[in-house]
């Protein structure tokens, strides 16, 4: 028996894929939301649309890292001292900070005492891909094979580009095996947005509000004017990415942690400094500047308008 198990982001990729599973009648389907507690509202009323637009159950799934962050504040109450010679004012202070706060996001960066990087992008597996194995897809593999439907596409960038439509990923002690497939891993994004127009099934809004993906908000994968647009039109977004900074931070060895790294640092820069100058805040004001990062573009500080889809949905 194989069971047919989607990853359902609230993105068009996946969306088009679980239109595609439908169209095709797939036995044995579930369809699976991980929840990173970074994802914006609409996406959440997305996602709960697409149910009721389909007809098929959406099972929500969260990573929980209260076991990590609670081995994490023992090590640093019993190993700093000894293994970096921290003060105890640096101790207790990210003893103190090491408490779970039920948002997974949030959660996994406290343990880490670092965000994630576009080079060091530990998000995606922490957040997504583990709880959807540990949650739904392993106690499948005890009864029957399982095909994972990744919504990937191979023009979205060069790690993506040598994929292969099925790859067997794992062998269950029992014999079921775990399949990775990937149906729309050579469609276009215009491709993705037809097969919404073809069922009758609307986008997620935020595609129409200057948002190049509709996952965390913010990604770190974030374009410059997409950050400017999320500034703009979700204000408090920020907001909450700066409280979070705080928390990381007083979470970290160095007492410092931003959501973007800033690869502009000269030389010697400390972690404190890299904090003052890249936090959320300086990031926004950055965003707000014409090519090169010094000099202000009014043109990206006005209001936007009421739809700035980068794929064309205005119309």
């Amino acid at each position: 028996m194989d069971h047919n198990v989607i990853s359902f982001s609230g993105g068009k990729d996946s969306t088009a894929m679980l239109l595609l599973a439908i169209e095709r009648d797939t036995p044995d389907l579930s369809v699976v939301f991980a929840d990173t507690g970074n994802e914006h509202e609409q996406t959440y009323d997305y996602v709960r649309y697409i149910e009721s637009a389909t007809g098929v159950p959406i099972r929500w799934v969260k990573a929980d890292f209260s076991r990590q962050i609670a081995g994490k504040r023992e090590f640093v109450l019993t190993k700093w001292a000894d293994k970096w010679g921290a003060p105890q004012e640096a101790i207790d202070r990210a003893a103190a900070a090491l408490v779970p706060t039920g948002i997974p996001f949030l959660d996994l960066c406290i343990w880490k005492g670092r965000f994630p990087s576009t080079k060091v992008a530990f998000c995606s597996e922490e957040l997504k891909r583990n709880p959807i194995i540990e949650q739904v897809q392993k106690p499948l593999l005890e009864t029957g094979n399982v095909i994972s439907w990744q919504g990937v596409r191979r023009n979205e960038s060069l790690n993506r580009r040598f994929l292969t439509e099925r790859e067997l990923k794992t062998t269950a002690e029992n014999g079921n095996e775990m399949w990775n497939y990937r149906p729309i891993l050579d469609w276009t994004a215009d491709d993705c947005f037809a097969m919404h127009k073809k069922h009758g099934i609307k986008h997620n809004p935020l595609y129409e509000q200057g948002m190049g993906r509709v996952g965390c908000m913010p990604c770190i994968n974030a374009r410059k004017d997409e950050i400017n647009e999320i500034a703009k039109r979700f204000p408090e977004v920020i907001e909450r990415i700066a409280e979070w900074e705080w928390s990381v931070r007083l979470a970290s060895k160095h007492n410092a942690a931003t959501f973007f790294a800033s690869e502009n640092m000269p030389a010697g820069t400390t972690p404190e400094q890299h904090y003052d100058n890249a936090n959320i805040r300086e990031i926004v004001k950055w965003s707000a500047t014409a090519r090169g990062g010094k000099q202000r573009d009014f043109l990206r500080e006005m209001d936007g308008p009421v739809c700035s889809s980068i794929y064309g949905l205005c119309e």
